[in-house]
């Protein structure tokens, strides 16, 4: 079965980085886009970046381009979220998702605190 697993979250003060790992299982991870999304509290959730298979391709929310790089290892079924010059309104959990089969998957998510 589909398992995505997040971790590298945590509390960090304004202007510092994190790095968010995802290690996924249970398909084959090469051949499928991943993305990141994030929730913050009252918030709905929204798509963070996604990455295509190869990752030769990726795509960022406005409010993180030039700040967050979403990048992956094949051989390792991980996708990463590097996050640098963080906010305040980066807070929220971060999610894994994946598209299999027609259907949207998601990992436990991981929080990501900034304050300082």
């Amino acid at each position: 079965q589909v398992q995505l697993v997040e971790s590298g979250g945590g509390l960090v003060q304004p202007g510092g980085s994190l790095r968010l790992s995802c290690a996924a299982s249970g398909f084959t991870f090469s051949t499928y886009v991943m993305s990141w999304y994030r929730q913050a509290p009252g918030k709905e959730r929204e798509l963070v970046a996604a990455i295509t298979s190869a990752g030769g391709t990726s795509n960022y929310a406005d409010s993180v381009k030039g700040r967050f790089t979403i990048s992956r290892d094949n051989a390792k079924n991980t996708v990463y979220l590097q996050m640098n010059a963080m906010k305040p309104e980066d807070t929220a959990i971060y999610y894994c998702n994946v598209i299999y089969g027609l259907q949207g998957y998601w990992g436990q998510g991981t929080q990501v605190t900034v304050s300082s």
